[in-house]
């Protein structure tokens, strides 16, 4: 563990509670002067005083992390990204605002949401009343993106959902790798739902319909076991689950009908993860198999996609496993799914790096790629990215091809088997990447296709690329 200089953090926690610095040590087992010294960033927070201060005043050990720290960083770089900004805040000041003022980070985070919520709101009315619209282009946040904030705020992780569904597999006595019997059997008996599995036809080509008033639910041949038991799963949880997520979605949506309604898809797909694979398992076979996927698949009989998804979940407060960011692009780089656990930051107003591997698996379909890639920021990821296909069709019929990405931080890139061969230590061997051109810093990267966002770049026509001025 790098040490942790939070005596800010620690100072506020002993005024919220009214405590004297001679309460709080007496309160922790240390001496007033050891606190002292603490608070004033002069000793390092260690792990036995974390766990002293979880065990005494039940707080999260998690407003200490690192992995908070850079997700925090990762919000503010969004935040003074915005193009109407007119002065560049450092990197170094960001991290001083995080490291020493928290609770000002997080405001500041809170209010430009709230900025840009209203922002939209104005310009829609605009857009509404034809005034100032040919100046003024509305720009909104799209429905889609406002979940995946709701998913982001929660760590993707929902203790209701992932609690229920645990006691769903134990209820309906299902097993692991085979949920289809026992999904099917749940669902007659307790629901009174008959299940058929037939080919899709023009008049019904969905993979799954409900119809509710003959209570059958109809689901397409296409689908491999594994999706006919998530198909099953989903609709599990819109009929018993209906009114968690009728609340989480509400809580999501912020009036905004769309909103809700995907938000309540997101759910429901992810209660149905948690239900084929139970979290208890789940996180138990992940960390023996050190994260597996090929592995882990197998056990649970579900595809690589859906195996990356759920291990980007893994975020119950006791029984944590890697934090990753899980991502998912097409060969256009369009990314379709993006979810983020911790601290790995997809930004609204990039792109996307071309140096990164997650693009390089289009080269080498159905092959594991790992890469270590080094962020601006100066922190290092562990990558990996492998192709997956869908096909439904016969003969000539088009498929669709994705790359799916799964990351997490160095420092605990060592709990997986897709570290052995690779020098953890060697920062050198990092690949620089960044969160797209508009808002990358390195403007000697030999892939840059322009100048980031508000940044001032020569351009040198000899060597066509672009220059930073240097500062005033």
């Amino acid at each position: 563990m790098r040490k942790a200089f939070m005596g800010v953090r620690l100072k506020r926690l002993r005024e919220e509670r009214g405590l004297t610095q001679v309460a709080l040590a007496r309160a922790l087992d240390l001496s007033a002067s050891y606190l002292n010294q603490l608070e004033k960033n002069q000793r390092p927070l260690t792990v036995p005083i974390l766990l002293k201060i979880n065990a005494v005043f039940g707080v999260d050990v998690q407003l200490f992390s690192e992995d908070e720290e850079a997700r925090l960083i990762a919000d503010l770089r969004d935040v003074f990204a915005d193009p109407g900004l007119d002065e560049q805040i450092a990197q170094t000041e960001i991290r001083e605002i995080v490291a020493n003022m928290p609770a000002v980070g997080r405001a500041l985070v809170k209010q430009h949401q709230r900025m840009r919520q209203a922002s939209e709101r104005a310009d829609a009315l605009a857009a509404r009343l034809g005034v100032g619209t040919e100046e003024r282009a509305p720009v909104q946040l799209m429905p889609f993106e406002r979940v995946r904030d709701y998913f982001y705020a929660n760590h993707n992780y929902f203790a209701d959902l992932d609690e229920a569904a645990e006691a769903t597999f134990a209820e309906a006595r299902l097993s692991v790798g085979d949920c289809v019997t026992g999904l099917k059997r749940y669902l007659a008996s307790r629901l009174g739902i008959q299940v058929i599995v037939e080919p899709p036809t023009t008049a019904s080509p969905l993979q799954r319909s409900f119809d509710a008033s003959n209570r059958i639910l109809r689901l397409s041949s296409t689908l491999m076991p594994g999706q006919i038991a998530f198909e099953m799963a989903t609709q599990l949880a819109y009929i018993e689950k209906g009114d968690v997520i009728e609340t989480l979605a509400r809580d999501a949506a912020s009036g905004s009908e769309e909103t809700y309604r995907l938000a309540r898809i997101g759910l429901a797909t992810h209660f149905a993860g948690a239900l084929i694979m139970p979290y208890g398992l789940f996180f138990e076979a992940a960390e023996r198999l050190r994260y597996d996927i090929e592995l882990l698949r197998q056990r649970f009989g579900v595809g690589f996609e859906t195996i990356c998804h759920r291990l980007s979940t893994l975020q119950r407060p006791e029984a944590r496993g890697v934090p990753f960011f899980f991502v998912r692009v097409d060969r256009a780089g369009n990314i379709s799914k993006r979810q983020s656990a911790t601290d790995f930051h997809f930004s609204r107003v990039g792109g996307s790096c071309p140096l990164w591997n997650v693009y390089e698996a289009f080269s080498t379909p159905g092959r594991i790629l790992t890469q270590l890639a080094s962020m601006p920021d100066g922190r290092t990821y562990l990558w990996i990215a492998r192709t997956v296909s869908r096909g439904q069709g016969g003969f000539g019929a088009p498929s669709k091809t994705f790359a799916i990405g799964l990351g997490c931080d160095l420092s605990h890139a060592h709990r997986t088997v897709y570290a052995k061969g690779l020098d953890l230590k060697d920062q050198s061997a990092a690949v620089p990447i960044g969160a797209g051109c508009k808002i990358c810093e390195r403007p000697s990267c030999p892939q840059r296709a322009f100048p980031a966002i508000g940044r001032r770049f020569a351009i040198d026509e000899n060597e066509r690329r672009f220059t930073p001025y240097p500062a005033a």
